[in-house]
């Protein structure tokens, strides 16, 4: 493995796993106390480095060690968040939990003061991000929300990508994670213990993260990823912590949105 020596010489002989949880492309390099995350360099690479730097003393999340780039990759050194991920089955199994310290989890990143964020990913943002990767041909047609392509969906990304652009929803802005998903949410002693997974955060609408929390407790009550089923599990109790009633078109827009990354 090519590691750069300035990281080389931290991590030294260490033992390690390697995380495949999450659906990116990232390679995770686990130590006791350290991750290492090797990427190809991208915006949101790039992002993640420079967020994880104007987020420290904001938010809960992993402090910066080391970073370098070579040879078009991202390498990224950092402590290793002290908690679970929020879909380990103990939280699974108590859903009201759950879901409140998700709730919590997302009025923390709200509570950020946004007038100095770095990165603005609203709509405008994502939208050129879209146009990037289906014009590459980049986006799977597999593994996506049932419906979404085929008779009574969408004939194609860029067909997807014109609904986008013609049915866009007003966006009422905060501090977004961009990627609000159960294994980037960690807990420890029945606290949000840190954030992970940040190339997506940046300034954005609020429906943003609610959506793709539902979506994300939807597909792990329901044993998408080869987990126990919870058939009793309605996702909207999410809205209930949230004391909101919920907004569905934003809702279907971010992850109809989401399918495009």
């Amino acid at each position: 493995m090519d590691i750069p020596t300035k990281i080389n010489n931290i991590i030294g002989s260490r033992s390690f796993t390697l995380d495949k949880t999450g659906m990116s492309d990232s390679q995770v390099i686990c130590f006791d106390d350290m991750i290492l995350k090797i990427e190809k360099q991208c915006e949101e690479s790039d992002n993640e480095h420079q967020m994880l730097s104007w987020l420290s003393g904001r938010l809960p999340v992993p402090k910066l060690l080391c970073s370098e780039k070579s040879c078009s990759t991202n390498y990224l050194l950092m402590e290793r968040v002290v908690g679970e991920m929020s879909c380990s089955t103990e939280f699974l199994e108590d859903p009201e939990l759950l879901t409140e310290l998700l709730a919590e989890g997302l009025r923390m990143l709200w509570n950020v003061d946004i007038s100095a964020c770095p990165y603005h990913n609203g709509i405008d943002n994502k939208l050129r991000l879209a146009e990037i990767l289906v014009s590459n041909n980049l986006c799977e047609m597999e593994g996506v929300e049932p419906g979404t392509y085929g008779d009574n969906g969408f004939a194609s990304p860029a067909d997807l990508l014109t609904w986008l652009k013609d049915n866009r929803p007003a966006e009422n802005l905060v501090f977004s994670h961009g990627d609000y998903c159960l294994p980037n949410i960690f807990i420890n002693q029945n606290k949000v213990s840190g954030f992970i997974d940040l190339g997506r955060s940046g300034i954005a609408d609020k429906y943003q993260d609610i959506a793709l929390c539902y979506r994300s407790l939807k597909h792990n009550f329901e044993g998408r990823y080869g987990g126990k089923i919870y058939e009793d599990f309605n996702a909207d109790i999410l809205f209930d912590k949230l004391g909101i009633e919920p907004d569905w078109d934003r809702i279907q827009y971010y992850i109809l949105l989401d399918e495009l990354f």
